[in-house]
């Protein structure tokens, strides 16, 4: 079996964005698309929206110049605590990968500490960091899941994520209220189904 730090460098490219775009150079794209798309790029409307496309595109995929180490910044503190940790309802929005559509929704993280604790707001960033990539959300919750392992050595890791794809809302099959759910368990709470059972309960249970 892979290490937790063998899989997140799988899954995370080491230089994931070699060419990215100098500014403006995605404005002038999306100009040439709003052409094929039959739309005149000149009119008042649609003056501005290749340089606002960029700015919207360039947040919306950040996540690709963040970098672990430096979200953490050795916020992890020694703690006798062995009980479970949960951050519930972290708020996201990814893009789809297949056709650069949103999806959105929450993800839930816990884990069982075994030295140490993480500082609380490390985690939805951690959330953030892969959130904002072209992304698939199963490898979504994995790649969070394997990160707290690498980064905590904790006696487990779980997470869910719940989402709700525009790929799905908007075209296709137009589905308007159906939503994805995919989980991520490691260590205790694949092995141990007490662990496993307590997360899901706790998720379930009103927010505070």
């Amino acid at each position: 079996m892979k290490s937790g730090k063998a899989v997140v460098q799988m899954l995370t490219p080491k230089n994931p964005r070699p060419g990215r775009a100098g500014e403006g150079e995605i404005a002038r794209l999306m100009t040439q698309v709003l052409e094929r798309l039959g739309e005149d790029p000149s009119r008042e409307g649609l003056v501005r929206t290749p340089m606002r496309s960029e700015k919207a595109l360039t947040f919306l995929t950040s996540g690709y110049t963040m970098d672990v180490d430096r979200i953490v910044n050795g916020a992890l503190f020694s703690v006798k605590y062995d009980e479970m940790v949960i951050v519930k309802d972290i708020e996201f929005f990814s893009l789809c990968e297949h056709h650069l559509l949103p999806f959105f929704g929450k993800v839930h993280v816990a884990y069982v500490p075994r030295e140490k604790v993480i500082g609380l707001s490390k985690i939805p960033r951690i959330v953030d960091m892969f959130a904002r990539r072209l992304q698939v959300q199963e490898r979504l919750t994995q790649e969070v899941a394997e990160t707290l392992q690498r980064v905590l050595n904790p006696k487990g890791v779980g997470v869910i994520c719940e989402a709700r794809h525009f790929c799905m809302m908007m075209r296709g099959v137009e589905k308007q209220h159906s939503g994805t759910v995919t989980s991520s368990m490691l260590g205790a709470f694949r092995t141990r189904k007490a662990t496993r059972d307590e997360f899901l309960s706790l998720v379930s249970a009103r927010s505070v």
